[in-house]
């Protein structure tokens, strides 16, 4: 994927901006060779761990030679990654993204109650049609904590990496070099007025970015952070 990349990137050396083709979003041809190796290792990995079952007429496959050329195949051939332009617009998109990498797994809202009986809380059943959609569902205190860790990310793991342009190690002075090469005009810091010089120095300063920290909500002394639903 790295040549697509530097087709929407500065140049090597700094000195020009190499832009790609009018309507390019991502090399479709080269996103579906990479699903391609990624399954099928997965697959390997799987079977190598003893973790795929055969049965009837696939029951040979448990072994690792015939699963091998088996799977050898399936390597050659095209896979189809189907791509196209969303229909509301790049925003829906991205909308719909930040439901996952900026949510917890369940709102506030969801939740309905919390007693003697465990949680109850809200779920939309999507087998369902119209109103009957929307049920309430009662879960012990251990198995509802138990359901919302599984959403938790292992340590080490980070939700969202960025690569390329925007990754973290060279992050900053490539937006510069890209701004200075596209003669874009660089936003004003933080979203401070023009008057810079007469603002007061701010109390809190990110240490990774240097922006001033904006106090969103102060909780007070055994005061909970977050509140139970009300029955």
């Amino acid at each position: 994927m790295s040549r697509h990349r530097a087709r929407r990137r500065p140049a090597p050396d700094g000195s020009h901006w190499i832009a790609c083709r009018p309507g390019f979003f991502l090399p479709v041809r080269v996103l579906s060779r990479l699903f391609r190796r990624r399954f099928l290792e997965e697959l390997q990995r799987l079977h190598d761990g003893g973790k795929l079952r055969f049965f009837g007429e696939h029951a040979a496959l448990a072994d690792a030679a015939a699963f091998t050329a088996w799977l050898a195949p399936l390597r050659q051939c095209e896979w189809v990654v189907y791509a196209k332009r969303p229909f509301a617009g790049p925003q829906a998109v991205l909308a719909y993204l930040s439901r996952y990498t900026h949510r917890v797994a369940i709102s506030n809202s969801r939740l309905l109650a919390m007693d003697e009986r465990g949680v109850t809380f809200r779920w939309k059943d999507y087998r369902a049609k119209g109103k009957t959609r929307h049920k309430a569902m009662t879960l012990s205190p251990q198995e509802f904590m138990r359901r919302f860790l599984l959403h938790v990310l292992p340590g080490g793991f980070h939700r969202i990496r960025h690569y390329g342009l925007l990754a973290n190690s060279h992050r900053r002075h490539n937006l510069v070099l890209a701004r200075g090469l596209l003669h874009a005009t660089p936003p004003p810091p933080c979203g401070c007025a023009d008057d810079a010089s007469a603002a007061p120095a701010p109390t809190f300063v990110c240490a990774h970015c240097g922006h001033a920290m904006v106090v969103l909500q102060v909780f007070l002394r055994d005061h909970s952070i977050r509140a139970p639903p009300t029955s």
